[in-house]
């Protein structure tokens, strides 16, 4: 399929502010400025930013654990997102929630979760709401493979199809649940094929390609629209660092690295725009330039912003 061009330029900027971002986080935390957990996302660029943009406004999106890509595709603003893992006062969830939590309510962010598996009951719950209300608004609702294996799943699956909800049950295979590899946990190839049991659409795109996660996204989406209820939908990809920060990945090969770091979304799309005459590779290179300062700016930004102040410690406790 054709992407219009504003939209293939937009895309590509943001998949390299993701990058950006992952590698600057990284970079913040090997040296102390950074606390807490996070869990990257680089090499899965396409798979997060593409299905995010592929939504109409007004859309919702719940994110996973490993949402910094999905949340920048979103369209979240980079110096509160930024603050938010520098534990600041201003950032998202007033620097209390970190990288495991980065939401926008108003925008239609619903969340990254820090639970396996959190976001489908959540995301089925915000799908009845539009249905309810008859916004015409689809919820798309992340997760890696590895939660595909927990009750929330298969419950939320369930009863999304006999209410034929608008939601998109969007599953990033990168091929390890932490470090479980998926054929140690599950006695299918395709994760796709467990939309069967519940009456709805199973559909697969390679992760890695834009134009593929795209038209998906966007045909599931009108499924969704026409009242057809759910679509499961298993996006193909690879992160290439671990898990989170400590993993020293000693179950996987460099090899197998390698061969998926051959497959790198971002100069994918790239060469695109290069051998497509859409830009020049000097026009190509001042979006590279560009993301990157757009993330030292939000980094500087967060730095100097204030910490919370001890009398808020608590508030927005809930439970």
């Amino acid at each position: 399929m054709s992407i219009e061009r504003e939209t293939l330029l937009e895309m590509y900027l943001r998949m390299n502010q993701a990058r950006a971002f992952e590698e600057k986080v990284k970079w913040g935390f090997a040296r102390g400025m950074i606390h807490g957990t996070t869990h990257l996302s680089i090499g899965q660029e396409a798979s997060g930013v593409a299905s995010c943009m592929a939504l109409d406004k007004g859309d919702k999106a719940s994110l996973s654990h490993r949402g910094h890509s999905a949340a920048i595709g979103f369209g979240v603003d980079l110096n509160k997102m930024m603050a938010e893992l520098l534990g600041r006062a201003n950032g998202y969830c007033k620097g209390k929630g970190g990288s495991m939590h980065i939401a926008d309510i108003e925008s239609g962010n619903l969340g990254a979760n820090g639970i396996v598996g959190g976001g489908f009951s959540i995301s089925v719950g915000a799908a009845l709401t539009q249905q309810y209300q008859e916004t015409g608004n689809v919820v798309l609702c992340f997760s890696g493979d590895g939660a595909t294996n927990e009750g929330s799943f298969h419950e939320s699956l369930n009863l999304a199809s006999i209410w034929k909800l608008p939601v998109i049950f969007y599953i990033e295979n990168n091929l390890y649940a932490m470090s479980n590899p998926i054929e140690k946990s599950m006695n299918i190839t395709d994760i796709a094929d467990r939309a069967a049991s519940y009456g709805m659409p199973g559909v697969i795109c390679d992760g890695n390609d834009v134009f593929d996660v795209y038209q998906t996204i966007q045909e599931a989406a009108k499924h969704c629209r026409d009242g057809k209820g759910p679509v499961l939908v298993e996006s193909k990809t690879y992160r290439w660092d671990g898990h989170s920060k400590s993993d020293a990945q000693a179950y996987r090969t460099m090899e197998e690295r390698k061969e998926w770091m051959a497959k790198d979304p971002i100069l994918r799309l790239r060469n695109h725009l290069i051998e497509e005459g859409i830009k020049t590779a000097e026009e190509v290179d001042a979006i590279d330039t560009k993301a990157k300062q757009d993330i030292e700016d939000a980094f500087e930004f967060a730095w100097n912003s204030p910490e919370p102040d001890v009398s808020t410690l608590m508030e927005d406790v809930y439970a």
